[in-house]
């Protein structure tokens, strides 16, 4: 564990508010909150455990706020939620063997399509045309969703993108698909979470001052999603994709180069 620092408890609350605000509505918080941890001076695996253990509290506490909103699907998530939180602890233990860089070139790729078709697609998301899925919409919904718990417990960079952007494909509008994303990351966190915690590689100290901040910043993001609406979702969405694929880009670049 870090040494007691008041200078790091400060950038690790305000960074962590700030990160939780913004995954609470369309995910990509850990853009904000594991570089912040990386800064203040932790190993990158004791860094990725304890993100973990505050994103888990900041999914939990948005995933609560869009719930009581009615803005979340118990009978779907209901159904997801094991599948997505025993893949992302599958996922979490290969990233212990196999480098996570693997998957950068094609998360790139990925979210490029991704924030492309939602550009061009104007209204898409503005109402919910979500309907009674058939067997094999159903089969496929489920494998999509727990491939993406594991890429959370592998790699993690733009998950609740990834959730809300298939939610969204399946007919939610862009509140709804916020809501229902909250609830599956914080299976694939809770999942990952318990991995970690085995592995011994989180500092329950600064991740519990981080998760204090992070409930405060995920009850905030949503209360601002639900009062503001689908429009804001969507702008927020576009915007955190784009520096998804801007960020990941420069680490592919530099793990390049280097």
């Amino acid at each position: 564990m870090l040494d007691w620092d008041i200078s790091i408890v400060l950038i690790i609350i305000l960074l962590g508010f700030l990160a939780a605000f913004i995954d609470a509505v369309v995910g990509g918080g850990g853009l904000i909150s594991i570089p912040a941890l990386l800064a203040v001076g932790m190993p990158p695996a004791v860094a990725l455990g304890t993100n973990k253990l505050a994103s888990s509290f900041g999914s939990l506490t948005s995933a609560f706020r869009f719930l009581r909103s009615g803005n979340v699907d118990l009978k779907i998530v209901g159904k997801l939620f094991p599948f997505v939180f025993i893949l992302a602890i599958c996922g979490a233990s290969v990233a212990t063997f196999l480098p996570a860089e693997l998957l950068k070139p094609l998360v790139i790729i990925i979210l490029t399509l991704v924030m492309i078709y939602t550009l061009v697609k104007k209204d898409w998301g503005n109402v919910r045309t979500y309907t009674k899925l058939t067997f094999g919409k159903a089969i496929l919904f489920v494998s999509i969703m727990s491939l993406i718990g594991f890429y959370d417990g592998f790699l993690g960079g733009g998950t609740g993108s990834f959730m809300l952007f298939i939610l969204l494909m399946f007919g939610f509008d862009f509140l709804g698909a916020a809501g229902n994303a909250k609830v599956l990351n914080f299976a694939s966190n809770l999942g990952a979470l318990i991995l970690f915690m085995i592995l011994d590689q989180v500092d329950y100290f600064y991740g519990l001052i981080m998760a204090v901040s992070m409930i405060c910043g995920s009850y905030v993001g949503a209360t601002f999603a639900i009062k503001k609406g689908v429009s804001y979702v969507k702008t927020l969405f576009i915007v955190v994709t784009a520096i998804l694929i801007i960020k990941n880009a420069y680490d592919y670049i530099m793990q390049l180069i280097n």
